[in-house]
């Protein structure tokens, strides 16, 4: 059972909420603003658990890399703990990569291709980028926002390798939002681990830079996200519900931006980091909602 509660643990369920939101909504938002419906259950179910799993195959991966500064931030997470074994947490990673590339496969060759190249550019950040260079970040960004991206095309192919009707301006825009807020996000979760960084000597930008520099180059990368949640709206037809609830969350998440700008710190930085996820699960919960109430409750 200790065993099994470690594996789970590599997931990191804090931020499963927003981890599968993601990926349904993207499915979701996908079909209705190309063809106005839902998409059918059993490739919705797919594309959503095989996007959770590699996701969560990137977090385990990242965790085999950076045992030595885990176990001074964070000791207690399973590998520095020494619950499982830097091998047994390689081959976690593996399957569940395994299982997100089956799912692309069978749903569209497309996807698959976007599969491969966000997997590619997660594995540069972790086993090199992050103790190379202080923008490490931008290969974890570039990478998530595939995710959503690799979504929309398993359900709605843009015709480069399957017949499709392109790629809808929407598609691009929602992976954009990911990208950049994922900047800012990655930044949050960089700056609670600073004296592990410091001491390992990896160049992130919090500790390269200090926190303070860093929290306001994430309130830019938030103020776009934001405005880019709005364009999202606009542009898949989306509802009032869905453009209160990115216009609401938002402007709270800002609000917690300036105060982390105000407040510098490690611990502020590490709370930033989870209320960005929680914005995030808010802001995909709202698109699944507005869809459908736009089928169920057409005006």
């Amino acid at each position: 059972m200790n065993r099994f509660m470690a594996h789970i643990s590599l997931l990191r369920p804090p931020l499963a909420p927003m981890d599968l939101a993601m990926p349904a909504a993207s499915a979701l938002l996908a079909v209705y603003a190309v063809e106005g419906s839902l998409p059918p259950l059993l490739p919705f179910i797919i594309a959503t658990i095989g996007a959770y799993c590699a996701i969560t195959s990137s977090y385990v991966y990242n965790d085999c890399c950076d045992i030595d500064v885990d176990s001074i931030a964070m000791p207690n997470r399973p590998l520095p703990a020494a619950m499982l074994s830097k091998r047994d947490a390689e081959l976690w990673s593996l399957f569940l990569f395994l299982v997100a590339a089956a799912t692309a496969l069978y749903l569209n060759p497309e996807s698959f291709v976007i599969l491969l190249l966000a997997t590619m550019l997660i594995t540069i950040y972790s086993a090199w980028a992050k103790r190379n260079t202080p923008f490490s970040w931008i290969f974890v960004g570039l990478s998530f926002g595939l995710v959503p991206l690799g979504v929309w095309l398993a359900l709605e192919p843009a015709g480069l390798l399957k017949a499709g009707p392109g790629i809808h301006p929407a598609a691009v825009i929602l992976a954009a939002m990911i990208i950049i807020t994922d900047w800012g996000f990655t930044n949050c979760d960089a700056s609670r681990d600073v004296a592990g960084d410091k001491e390992k000597g990896i160049p992130t930008t919090p500790a390269t830079y200090g926190i303070a520099a860093t929290a306001r180059m994430v309130a830019g990368f938030w103020v776009a996200g934001v405005v880019l949640s709005l364009a999202l709206g606009l542009f898949s037809n989306l509802g009032w519900p869905y453009l209160a609830a990115a216009a609401g969350a938002g402007g709270w998440l800002l609000l917690q931006n300036l105060d982390f700008v105000r407040h510098p710190t490690a611990k502020r930085g590490e709370e930033f980091f989870y209320q960005s996820a929680n914005y995030r699960a808010v802001l995909f919960a709202a698109i699944i909602v507005d869809v459908l109430l736009q089928i169920w409750l057409p005006s």
